[in-house]
């Protein structure tokens, strides 16, 4: 069961969720309980080549949570 991150278009806060099923709903924002979030690349699923394994050397973009 992976764990996915999001971020909030709203109120901007960042939040994991743990996912039961992949068509599970898109989750609401524990703060303000908006439902337009959008998924984040997490520090953990993404290694650019050239950096080791482990080294704790990248750290990944922030979330461009859209603006309606």
């Amino acid at each position: 069961m992976p764990i996915y991150e999001y971020q909030c278009a709203r109120c901007e806060n960042r939040f994991e969720v743990l996912v039961l099923r992949s068509d599970a709903p898109a989750p609401v924002c524990p703060d303000c309980g908006d439902r337009q979030v959008e998924k984040c690349m997490s520090a953990g699923s993404v290694r650019p080549q050239g950096i080791p394994t482990g080294s704790g050397g990248f750290t990944p973009p922030p979330c461009r949570a859209s603006r309606g």
